[in-house]
């Protein structure tokens, strides 16, 4: 996992691959029992399965066939693509029976998408109500120093034990960062930096060597300087790199045609003073209102100046942009993929916060720790003797700082710990403003350190391994198989 160096168990990992099949890897919400749909009410719920799909992707090709915004379109959380997950969607504000049988036809209709249930409820969903996930993933190639799939399962089922106590440090996958394409964080860090011609370069150009060659020719055009070639040769399948091209073709039409009848005006004004320099009475008219004009032009190039904008005379696409049209091309994606971005940053720094805060004692309290409850409120004013055992018994969690604006610190020598991981980014909390794309900013806020997993079991199969476990919300099923395998799980 992306900036996360320790672990909580001891015992050799078994080793191992998963996702060898998106059918190896299961995945399944487990809801909030009294928000569940009731057969009434003005919204649709739809309980889907889905592989190898992205619960945004699904959402937008429903939006899309239902002619409706996504923004009317709820979920609890985001699932794996490269899997087989079921969970409940929420379409907001179809009341009559002649939409409602819009969304039944369209069962069957949507790539790699079932409808297992579709039934009306009262209330929306939202992200994150949710109680947690349950997972039941195959790990295959298991490590041939193990005799059987069973010594290798016996292993599993001990480390199951071990983390059932302990809990598995709350580290963020790499679903979170990207995969073999690791710069969703990058992005973000760019955005704190406020330069966003460099956040938008780096999600639409930027080639990696393991991508396709034509999404690899499709980045460098970008990165030479040709927007419109960029957008000829991106795949239709890159989304919204072509969302992003697209906003950005329309903003350097714009503004390239906006200088060109800036530079019309100047060859006209140069012109006529050429005409009627020998013409004392002409030219004190022309004078007059060339001052007017030229006061015009200059006004209007104050104004492009503003914005950043270069009219060079090489034919770079990016003398046409400036912060104002990357700003559009970032807005132009899905809100929560924009928000993602930053939140990339965030959690990077939080997995090395966490990484060194585990090494300190995974359930135990440390002088100075900001401990939550279960509902996620400060504990205060409590022994750290009782906060020990409220810790044990996972009524209570230590934090780290997904850090922002206002995220506070905690103190002791893990508080120092905390604050020099921003002094090693050059960064201070008021970064996360982002003032550029202040909507973007954070102010941050405390997230428990460990997770607590249950209902926990490993056994042979003629495959491998089959791991099954529950997990709370927002946490990674990788996390887990970290300690299980012990190799850079994916």
């Amino acid at each position: 996992m992306l900036n996360a160096e320790t672990y909580v168990t001891k015992e050799k990992g078994i080793g191992g691959t998963i996702r060898n099949r998106y059918e190896d890897f299961y995945v399944e919400e487990i809801p909030i029992e009294n928000l569940l749909p009731t057969g009434e009410g003005p919204n649709v719920w739809i309980w889907i399965e889905k592989l190898g799909r992205t619960t945004l992707d699904v959402l937008m090709d429903i939006s899309r066939d239902l002619h409706i915004s996504r923004k009317r379109m709820g979920f609890a959380g985001m699932k794996d693509k490269k899997a087989i997950t079921k969970q409940w969607i929420c379409i907001s504000n179809m009341d009559s029976e002649e939409q409602f049988e819009e969304v039944k036809a369209l069962d069957g209709e949507i790539y790699n998408t079932k409808f297992l249930k579709i039934v009306r409820g009262q209330k929306k969903l939202r992200m994150g109500q949710l109680e947690g996930n349950k997972f039941k993933i195959l790990i295959k190639d298991i490590n041939t120093d193990y005799s059987s799939y069973q010594e290798a399962a016996n292993i599993a089922n001990n480390i199951f034990k071990k983390l059932e106590v302990s809990g598995v440090p709350n580290y963020f996958g790499w679903q979170r960062f990207g995969k073999p394409r690791t710069n969703t964080h990058l992005v973000g860090k760019a955005l704190v930096a406020n330069d966003l011609a460099e956040a938008v370069r780096l999600y639409i150009g930027n080639p990696y060597e393991e991508e396709p060659e034509e999404v690899k020719l499709a980045r460098k055009a970008y990165d030479d300087g040709d927007v419109e070639k960029s957008l000829d040769l991106m795949p239709t399948g890159m989304r919204y790199e072509r969302i992003m091209l697209k906003e950005l073709l329309k903003e350097k039409n714009k503004l390239k045609k906006s200088s060109t009848r800036i530079n019309s005006s100047n060859n006209c004004i140069n012109s006529y003073n050429n005409i009627n320099s020998n013409n004392e009475s002409i030219n004190s008219n022309y004078n007059e209102d060339n001052n007017s004009t030229n006061n015009d032009i200059s006004s209007h190039n104050r104004d492009i100046n503003s914005n950043s904008i270069d009219f060079s005379l090489n034919d770079s696409d990016f003398n046409y942009l400036n912060d104002k049209s990357y700003k559009k091309a970032i807005f132009a994606l899905p809100k929560p993929l924009q928000r993602m971005f930053v939140h990339a940053y965030q959690s990077y720094l939080f997995n090395e916060a966490v990484s060194k805060r585990v090494a300190m004692g995974i359930n135990k309290y440390i002088e100075g720790d900001i401990v939550i409850d279960n509902e996620e409120h400060l504990i205060h004013n409590e022994s750290p003797e009782k906060l020990q055992e409220m810790i044990f018994k996972f009524e209570a969690d230590p934090t780290s700082p997904l850090y922002g604006t206002k995220v506070p610190f905690a103190e002791g020598k893990v508080g120092e710990m905390e604050k020099n991981i921003l002094i090693e980014e050059n960064l201070k909390k008021e970064d996360f403003e982002c003032p550029k794309t202040p909507k973007l900013g954070s102010h941050g806020l405390r997230r428990k350190m460990r997770f607590k997993i249950w209902d926990a079991s490993a056994k042979a199969t003629e495959d491998g391994v089959l791991t099954e476990f529950s997990i709370d919300k927002g946490s990674y099923a990788t996390a887990v198989l970290r300690e299980i395998m012990k190799n850079d799980v994916v």
